[in-house]
């Protein structure tokens, strides 16, 4: 069965809820400007793009919801019920405990189980809105974002998803630098020393042989 059809592929499926936004006001390039312009803007990256998107749906979120709740009041019960909301917009089949498939890593057929939002987008975007509520002059101490019941919200549905999916997720693990040194005499006028250092790298834990020195003295 193609995974791309089968409704219970579980993946990482991105918070993909926008909120419309009065149009910008800033300088607009024209037909025949050169793209090099001093005047035109840098293109904000993909990351500061998704995460005003996020930011603009929680105040939206806020705006509407009743009674209606400012910033300042917000928690991280609030966040909490924002990330509930949100899984009606989710992609991700969660099995139910009553299930037949659940537990299952490789469901044979559909179910009617709910789909939700996969704990890695859930995760990925508190990560976003926290930084936003601090670029937004909220104080670190009082972010609704980074308080311990969100936290501990977000621990459960990893547990409850992995326990679903009967796939737990792992932490990948940096591999350590580690230095090997060998000496091996050849023969009375000779001696060959050999000296390897692999470095772990810093996405994804790959390791990389950056070369080996060969030194040989003559007696």
């Amino acid at each position: 069965m193609d995974s791309a059809t089968d409704p219970n592929t579980i993946k990482e499926d991105p918070v993909s809820v926008t909120v419309s936004a009065p149009p910008s006001k800033g300088i607009q390039q024209g037909v025949g400007e050169s793209p090099s312009s001093s005047t035109s803007p840098a293109a904000p990256s993909r990351y500061e793009s998704q995460k005003r998107r996020d930011w603009n749906t929680f105040l939206q979120y806020l705006k509407n919801h009743k009674p209606p709740l400012t910033l300042a009041r917000c928690s991280g019960a609030h966040v909490i019920e924002f990330l509930k909301y949100l899984d009606q917009f989710g992609k991700t089949k969660v099995h139910m405990t009553g299930c037949p498939y659940f537990g299952h890593p490789n469901p044979p057929g559909p179910c009617s189980c709910p789909l939700k939002q996969a704990w890695g987008s859930l995760d990925a975007l508190i990560g976003r809105l926290r930084a936003a509520y601090e670029e937004s002059g909220g104080r670190p101490e009082s972010n609704p974002f980074a308080a311990r019941a969100v936290r501990i919200y977000l621990r459960e549905v990893r547990e409850g998803q992995a326990r679903a999916r009967g796939i737990p997720y792992e932490k990948k693990k940096r591999k350590r630098t580690s230095v090997t040194t060998s000496a091996v005499g050849i023969n009375v006028s000779a001696v060959a020393a050999t000296q390897a250092v692999d470095y772990g790298g810093v996405s994804g834990g790959t390791a990389g042989n950056l070369g080996t020195a060969t030194t040989t003295t003559s007696l």
